[in-house]
């Protein structure tokens, strides 16, 4: 079984998420990058070379998006299994809780931020939250990244949407002597109870991409996206 899995120039681990899980509890792992890489970045990294060098630069890339374990499936390297973001993000703040290991939240509106940690705090209340701020400043703004490496966290979860997030991490992540960070989208919303994940039957199914177009119509264009990275991928059009 292949450690990593090519797809279109992104390498991605084929860990489970229990295997990612170990690897993060390891005492010897102070400091990381991870990217959660659904189609959609992926066909983002073949238009944007500097996006795609913060991609590269990640410790880990793992797969969100049934696309691309359909997409490992096709090219005879099978991925061991999807890994998705918020499930990621909610089972390292677990690990974290237990461990007594910090957490920042940087990221989202200013509202739904805090109301992302409030729900947090209550799901885990021994969950030590080293700070959280939203996610509306340039990325050039180190006002920002002083406040996040004062804050000493041990895990920074950064919501700021794709590609800003994996840009702004592999800016800054070596100004910092330890950190394990990791981009997750619009994961504040669903913590903040904003936002509701499919049904578990859906999700069994590999069917929350559909569950999410029915309930949010607007997001036929990434669903489109979706479609053109499983045509190259077929027709080796990469």
């Amino acid at each position: 079984m292949s450690k990593v899995v090519n797809i279109m120039g992104i390498p991605f681990d084929n860990l489970t998420k229990q295997d990612l899980i170990d690897k993060l509890s390891d005492p010897e792992m102070t400091k990381g990058f991870i990217v959660t890489a659904n189609p959609e970045i992926v066909m983002a990294t073949r238009n944007n070379d500097d996006y795609k060098k913060s991609v590269l630069s990640a410790d880990y890339v793992i797969a969100d998006g049934i696309g691309v374990i359909i997409a490992s499936k096709w090219l005879k390297q099978p991925l061991q299994e999807r890994i998705p973001g918020f499930e990621l993000m909610m089972s390292m703040i677990d690990y974290a809780s237990s461990a007594r290991k910090s957490c920042y939240f940087l990221g989202a509106s200013e509202e739904v931020n805090l109301k992302a940690v409030e729900q947090l705090k209550i799901q885990y209340p021994q969950l030590i939250v080293a700070g959280h701020h939203h996610g509306f400043f340039d990325l050039k703004d180190e006002a920002i990244v002083k406040q996040v490496r004062e804050a000493n966290p041990d895990f920074i979860f950064v919501a700021l949407g794709m590609p800003r997030q994996e840009q702004w991490i592999a800016k800054n992540i070596e100004s910092f002597s330890k950190g394990v960070f990791m981009g997750v989208g619009g994961s504040f919303d669903v913590a903040a109870g904003e936002v509701k994940r499919a049904p578990d039957i859906w999700i069994k199914l590999n069917l929350e991409w559909l569950y999410r177009l029915i309930k949010q119509p607007f997001r036929w264009k990434r669903i489109l996206k979706v479609f053109d990275f499983i045509f190259r991928i077929i027709f080796r059009k990469y």
